[in-house]
């Protein structure tokens, strides 16, 4: 078996008095996707900011590619292949939907092209509202605009905070969709979702957390399945 893209050995954050994560393991293949699964302050953000270096961890590892991040800036990470896509949205409100994308590319203007091209592949309602602001956009097309950004800059790991959040069924359905296209296309995905039930939909493999900790992994149908899932969506 092939060593894995991300692995989180041990990690434990904390900050303001408070335990975020709690020694917390896991792994991303490549071109896999993950999803974290748990409550409102189950420890699901904290876990994806402290990959990107957002926050630090008081004791273990995370490694990307074999490489120890410890010390590394987030800019350092992003370089190394790590895209983020916060919850929230947070798209450039005043830029248009190229604008937005534009910001995040590096590289001259055939790179600039190229990837732009691929979003719009990815995501045809972008390609239909090149022109519109950002706030213009609903809420749907706001999140493919954030993850498109985050698309940008061709991470070989993505990491998604709650896709879902404040989508309608049916837009979630379509935005969570497109993980599976993203992950064919070679791209690791790691997708942290109070809607498990959408998540486990597209996810290869889920991790369960309750205040900060492990408390399930397996297969997506294994979880689906597990009699934890339940207690852990509710924090009980």
């Amino acid at each position: 078996m092939s060593a894995p893209l991300l692995e989180l050995d041990a990690l434990t954050v904390a900050y303001g008095g408070h335990t975020a994560l709690d020694r917390v393991s896991l792994t991303v293949g490549s071109a896999e996707v993950v999803a974290l699964l748990g409550a409102n302050g189950a420890g699901k953000s904290s876990l994806l900011r402290a990959v990107l270096g957002l926050l630090r961890g008081r004791s273990g590892r995370v490694l990307f590619d074999g490489v120890d991040l410890a010390g590394l800036s987030v800019r350092r990470r992003s370089r190394l292949g790590i895209g983020y896509a916060p919850e929230g949205r947070r798209v450039f409100a005043g830029l248009t939907v190229r604008e937005n994308l534009e910001v995040a590319v590096e590289g001259g203007a055939r790179e600039r092209g190229r990837r732009i091209a691929m979003i719009w592949e990815l995501f045809p309602q972008l390609a239909e509202r090149v022109g519109v602001a950002g706030w213009q956009l609903s809420g749907g097309q706001q999140q493919m605009l954030a993850i498109g950004r985050a698309m940008a800059r061709a991470p070989r790991l993505l990491l998604l905070d709650e896709p879902s959040l404040g989508l309608s069924p049916m837009l979630v359905r379509d935005v969570l969709a497109r993980l599976r296209r993203i992950a064919e296309g070679g791209t690791a995905i790691l997708v942290a979702e109070q809607n498990a039930r959408a998540a486990l939909k597209v996810a290869d493999r889920a991790y369960l957390l309750r205040l900060g900790r492990v408390v399930g992994q397996g297969t997506a149908e294994d979880v689906r399945n597990s009699e934890a899932l339940g207690r852990t969506l509710l924090g009980a």
